[in-house]
């Protein structure tokens, strides 16, 4: 078991992401208010915090998570490496579609993120909705493989 240790979200591209103590996540917007929470395969982005902290490990400084733009930080768990895993969040469930793979975007805030998050989908995994609810930080995080 792991647990939901962030969750953050964005009102349009390249805006600054929000840091939330909680929120709901819908069929149809996912994290409520975030711009890319619309159906499909990219609906809800989650990062694992021991993926993260490797990635800055390897820089060599301490960066926010929020840099990375997903919008939920799991810590104590590793996500899973393939698609169609199921991740349950307090009430929510997430079906894992595919890696986010790391842009420019990520350079253009920390030079060299892009490459450190390249291996082993550091860069997080995206997911669509499969069970609305709301969520909080602090919630038990499980995952069905």
């Amino acid at each position: 078991m792991g647990k939901l240790a962030g969750i953050a979200r964005r009102e349009r591209k390249r805006a600054p992401m929000e840091v939330l103590e909680s929120a709901d996540i819908t069929l149809k917007s996912g994290v409520a208010s975030d711009f890319r929470g619309r159906p499909g395969k990219r609906q809800v982005t989650l990062l694992a915090s021991s993926a993260w902290q490797a990635a800055c490990d390897e820089l060599g400084v301490e960066i926010p998570w929020t840099i990375r733009r997903s919008n939920l930080l799991i810590e104590g768990i590793e996500l899973p490496q393939a698609s169609g895993c199921v991740i349950t969040i307090g009430e929510v469930s997430l079906k894992t579609t595919r890696e986010v793979d790391p842009c420019s975007r990520m350079d253009e805030q920390v030079p060299g993120l892009t490459k450190a998050l390249q291996p082993n989908w550091r860069g997080g995994v995206a997911c669509e909705v499969i069970t609305s609810g709301s969520v909080k930080v602090g919630d038990t995080v499980s995952i069905q493989e």
